[in-house]
């Protein structure tokens, strides 16, 4: 053995090795009193080459979970492991192997677009040629622009930019905390086509977001609301477990017609839902009930039809019980 060769003793144990991303029970609180549960008890597991999304709003968690996932942040109690490796014992290892592109936009604005992918390609020892191939069909898109200054681009370009950093060292597990909040409908689409093209290489990705339309894009997502897992499944999966009857109803007196379709004893929730009220009744004998209902408020120009449950609806119903 040459004098000053580092023996890597960091080594991935056997059951970890199975997922590209093991949770068992992480908690995390914040407070001098721990009185903020950020992360409550989760657990879950992602597979190698799978596109894991965590749904959930603004404060349930998702960006806890993500920094306690790329070992800039502690969990109080639990176990997590990233392609095999302990994110405590083994976070120089784990380091070398993810990508991570925060939800706030955190390269640096007075350094070009070039000089961004130069700079972080150098701090892992590779260079924008060597792994040209992954990041070239995000890069091109992008590369008219690569003397401009990193802050004068627009939101969409932002996130180009930031994802070719993640991935400039060609991570195996990539992490990605709410990419598409912020940029424009097309810029959203483009971003997640991109990251369709990302799996079919076998990089993991695990993305959170606020936008339920997002969640059938993915493999399978779990939802998350005050620190809780409430859900994990395939997008079909957890629809499919919404066993109520749902229908949609308008009428022209919007916020009357809601009060009261929620004092009815047949209806198990009411909540609007863009120009019509989503009602989830008890079981099928409140259609009847509902029918006549609409009837009774024809005057007000009221009209009902059944809709299929979406993610949303299904969230809904889950925070609810």
């Amino acid at each position: 053995m040459k004098t000053g060769t580092i023996i890597n003793t960091a080594h991935p144990t056997s059951e970890a090795g199975k997922f590209a991303v093991v949770v068992e029970n992480v908690t995390k609180t914040y407070g001098k009193k721990k009185e903020t549960m950020a992360l409550n008890n989760v657990s879950f597991n992602v597979a190698q080459g799978e596109l894991f999304g965590i749904i959930g709003p603004d404060g349930a968690g998702k960006t806890s979970l993500f920094r306690i996932l790329t070992t800039l942040l502690l969990a109080d109690s639990g176990k997590v492991s990233v392609d095999g490796f302990d994110v405590v014992k083994n976070y120089k290892e784990i380091r070398k192997r993810v990508g991570y592109m925060p939800g706030k936009f955190s390269l640096y604005p007075d350094l070009s677009v070039k000089e961004n992918l130069d700079f972080f390609a150098t701090i892992f020892s590779t260079s924008i040629e060597e792994n040209y191939n992954l990041i070239k069909d995000i890069y091109v898109q992008i590369e008219p622009f690569k003397e401009r200054k990193a802050g004068k681009l627009s939101g969409g370009m932002k996130q180009k930019l930031a994802l070719c950093c993640a991935l400039i060292h060609r991570p195996t597990v990539l992490f990605l905390d709410e990419p598409t909040t912020g940029v424009d409908a097309v810029s959203r689409k483009e971003f997640w086509d991109m990251l369709k093209g990302l799996k079919q290489q076998g990089i993991t990705i695990l993305v959170s977001t606020p936008y339920m339309d997002e969640a059938d894009l993915c493999d399978r997502v779990t939802l998350v609301q005050n620190g809780q897992l409430l859900s994990i499944n395939t997008p079909a999966g957890i629809i499919n477990d919404f066993k109520k009857p749902l229908l949609a109803v308008k009428s022209s007196h919007m916020l009357r017609i809601l009060n009261e379709l929620k004092a009815k004893d047949f209806v198990e929730d009411a909540y609007p839902f863009g120009e019509y009220h989503h009602v989830v009744l008890k079981d099928g004998s409140g259609k009847e009930k509902l029918d006549e209902f609409i009837k009774q408020h024809s005057n007000d120009n009221a009209v009902m039809k059944e809709v299929d449950p979406g993610i949303e609806d299904c969230f809904i119903a889950l925070m609810k019980n």
